[in-house]
């Protein structure tokens, strides 16, 4: 059996927080704000993850209403998605965006493959990642945050 989910996250800017895309810190003046890291490339992909699997959704599984969630690594985060998949699915490939205007994604893009990769467990040929601007327009394109957009295959083991 192989099933598709896909995954989607969006966090506003926010001042005094690291800027983590793929798992990848990328210097910026300014971050993302939410409860984990903010990682909104790594916490689409969780979702698109559990979704294929049938196992809802990051926010059921990590809630922000949970203080130990506080400032989590989302690759901590997306390696206990793997352990929840657990011998049932083999994780086929992994395919994502990134939405900004900024920073530009082309420099840190082979990092954030490996990255997400060697957290998922698989090679980095089964990793995809992509980016795209707003053409200036909504709240993206004003840069007041990023959006992540990712697809999972899964091929039942």
């Amino acid at each position: 059996m192989i099933r598709t989910g896909i995954g989607y996250d969006v966090h506003p800017f926010a001042e005094g927080r690291r800027l983590v895309l793929g798992g990848v810190e990328i210097p910026a003046e300014r971050g993302l704000a939410g409860h984990s890291d903010a990682d909104v490339l790594l916490h689409a992909i969780a979702d698109a993850l559990l979704g294929a699997a049938g196992l809802g959704d990051i926010g059921l599984h990590f809630p922000p209403s949970e203080a130990r969630w506080r400032d989590a690594d989302s690759r901590d985060l997306l390696r206990r998605v793997v352990e929840l998949l657990g011998e049932a699915w083999l994780i086929a490939n992994v395919d994502a965006t990134v939405v900004a205007e900024s920073p530009r994604i082309g420099p840190y893009r082979e990092a954030m493959r490996a990255t997400i990769a060697a957290t998922l467990g698989i090679e980095p040929e089964r990793v995809n990642v992509k980016a795209t601007t707003n053409e200036g327009l909504g709240f993206i394109g004003r840069v007041e945050g990023i959006a992540a957009l990712a697809i999972a295959t899964l091929q039942q083991r």
